[in-house]
């Protein structure tokens, strides 16, 4: 991280940078940052090795091929469909299991994995002048690429092969790439090295597919030190996690799919976490219908369902022939009077991160080594928070905000400044008390 961030208990920090601290009240640019951006590292038969790598959803349904192995319609990419399936804009990929890159005479696979036995390379004699090549290259029996060339020199790498220059070319009716390899097994170091690179991202909602307590564990420990050490808010999916902290969300319902996960749930999820809003439309995942394509276990009794609310799961129950969200609830569990039952909610934490990643790349971009820490400087970040939090109330995400709720005070050293913010939280309606009085 360039700049300091997080939590403080005092104002002693060293790095320059935003540090903010989230307490639930005692009882007795000011521009509004997009959402819909994913992280996950997963188990993949092609695609970029040893780095993370973007995929928009226009690309992932145009170049499906070319980026993961397979038509976006095939059935690998089921779990790809479900986490883009409600709206995510971008997601930060991450290969865990690259192995050894298929290759024969002509080239080497561009990446490792067993897709790369899938490449075929034919080689014809034009048909127009007798001293060219018409050199092909196919994937899973399609077409590609096709160059027309006098000797390999002349080839230019496409996206599924490196060429070999010093090969020569001669006619084939195509020879296929072979000894592709996926890694045989991923091991805690993998997912060390996809967090080690995710620090340099910026997205809402990070998911793993893991069964492994370890790795469970690793994520929860990851999110924690980037929550508070550094200031990156995020939320984190997991399967089965008790992680008693707002920033992990536990998928709790297991998917029944002999060629994937039982934790595959979590594509959906942090797709759904992912794009939900601050204010207004959808900005609660409760009684949200799952509309994926695993088959979803989700038979549980009342007491189970109770239960499950009170442990932090995030749960799906049977709602008829539908099968929808209980409530959208993170793994905190043990309240404070510094974090009340309101940080258990999901709506509540993604306001609060929007307001932590507005605030703080307003002050580190707009006001840090620029703007003077005297009176007039202080105002100007109050109008800008003020009107932040004016943009939250349109949204419904927030209410009853006034500008008096925003104080901009100096710190103890000259180059400190210090902001008292209130804000009351708005929630989507999730429980219905009426009383009838029959006359």
């Amino acid at each position: 991280m360039a700049l300091g961030g997080g939590v403080f208990t005092a104002q002693n920090k060293f790095y320059p940078g935003s540090y903010i601290n989230f307490v639930s009240a005692k009882k007795a640019s000011s521009a509004l940052s997009d959402r819909g951006y994913a992280a996950m590292a997963l188990e993949l038969d092609w695609g970029k090795d040893g780095e993370i790598f973007q995929v928009s959803a226009e690309e992932f349904q145009n170049n499906s091929l070319k980026l993961f192995g397979y038509n976006y319609t095939d059935k690998h990419m089921k779990g790809l469909r479900d986490l883009f399936k409600n709206g995510l804009r971008l997601a930060y990929f991450y290969r865990l299991n690259s192995g050894d890159k298929a290759e024969n005479d002509f080239a080497k696979a561009k990446y490792s994995g067993i897709k790369g036995n899938s490449i075929q390379i034919r080689v014809a004699a034009n048909v127009d002048d007798p001293e060219l090549f018409d050199v092909s290259t196919l994937f899973d029996a399609k077409l590609v690429d096709k160059q027309t060339v006098k000797a390999m020199t002349e080839l230019e790498d496409n996206d599924y092969v490196v060429w070999k220059k010093s090969a020569s070319l001669a006619e084939n009716a195509g020879v296929s790439l072979s000894n592709g390899t996926n890694k045989a097994s991923v091991t805690g170091e993998d997912y060390t090295a996809f967090l080690s690179k995710a620090e340099s991202c910026s997205f809402n909602v990070l998911g793993c597919l893991s069964t492994e307590e370890t790795v469970c564990n690793l994520f929860t420990a990851f999110t924690k030190r980037m929550r508070e050490e550094h200031g990156v808010k995020f939320q984190t999916v997991l399967y089965r996690t008790a992680a008693d902290y707002e920033g992990v969300i536990s998928v709790e319902n297991k998917t029944n799919d002999s060629e994937y996960p039982q934790s595959s749930l979590v594509y959906w999820t942090v797709g759904a976490q992912a794009t939900c809003s601050v204010g207004g439309g959808r900005a609660s995942l409760s009684n949200q219908r799952y509309d994926g394509e695993f088959e979803v276990e989700a038979d549980y009794t009342q007491i189970q369902l109770a239960d499950g609310l009170k442990k932090g799961k995030f749960l799906l129950h049977k709602v008829g022939d539908e099968i929808r969200v209980l409530e959208d609830i993170n793994t905190l569990t043990s309240f404070t009077s510094e974090k009340s039952k309101d940080f258990s909610g999901n709506q509540a934490i993604r306001v609060l991160d929007q307001i932590a990643n507005d605030i703080a790349d307003l002050f580190n971009s707009k006001y840090l080594g620029n703007i003077p820490n005297d009176n007039s400087g202080r105002v100007m970040l109050w109008n800008d928070i003020v009107r932040h939090h004016q943009e939250l109330q349109k949204l419904q995400a927030i209410e009853n905000f006034a500008a008096d709720d925003i104080k901009v005070l100096a710190g103890d050293s000259k180059k400190a400044v210090v902001v008292e913010d209130h804000v009351t939280l708005v929630n989507a309606m999730s429980e219905l008390y009426m009383t009838v009085v029959v006359q």
